[in-house]
């Protein structure tokens, strides 16, 4: 099941929902920066215990002063024109954070726009990648987790809405 809303992702009350990192797992600007400032100081610390992650990977911690139960973090790629393997590395960030979520047994996990921000990962090309790897790992592994992708600003939810067909 795949759903679309458009709120601010700190604010959801669900078993997950996935930071969009930059590789140190510290904290940045945007969604990452957000989340860690909801989460509290207790986020930072884990987050220094995982000794980073690479980019297209992702890595589970507590969510602590958040409304979810836990955060993924993944760390989406820099757009540097589409020639070094930008979409697979993307698709991957989904694939991985859903498989954590499998793994944790989570049923329901939230996703940002990963990479459009600072990253400059054309916003339609994500929307479709994302979408894309979310219904394919969906069917192919069996898995009932409702996703949910959340637009923070009215220009991305119009794409979401345009490649989910509403």
């Amino acid at each position: 099941m795949i759903e679309l809303i458009q709120t601010d992702i700190t604010k959801l009350e669900l078993d997950a929902i996935v930071n969009a990192a930059n590789r140190s797992l510290l904290g940045g600007g945007g969604v990452d920066g957000a989340i860690h400032s909801a989460a509290g100081s207790e986020l930072l610390d884990e987050c220094k215990t995982l000794n980073g992650c690479d980019t297209g990977e992702a890595k589970i911690t507590k969510a602590y002063k958040l409304a979810a139960k836990h955060v993924i973090h993944t760390v989406g790629p820099v757009w540097s024109g589409g020639n070094n393997n930008e979409r697979d590395l993307l698709a991957n960030c989904y694939i991985n954070s859903l498989t954590l979520a499998k793994q944790y047994g989570l049923e329901t996990i939230a996703f940002p726009n990963i990479s459009t921000g600072v990253y400059h990962f054309p916003k339609q090309l994500a929307a479709e990648t994302a979408i894309t790897a979310v219904k394919e790992f969906q069917a192919e592994g069996g898995t009932h987790i409702k996703v949910l992708f959340v637009c923070f600003d009215d220009e991305n939810y119009r794409i979401y809405e345009k490649f989910l067909g509403k």
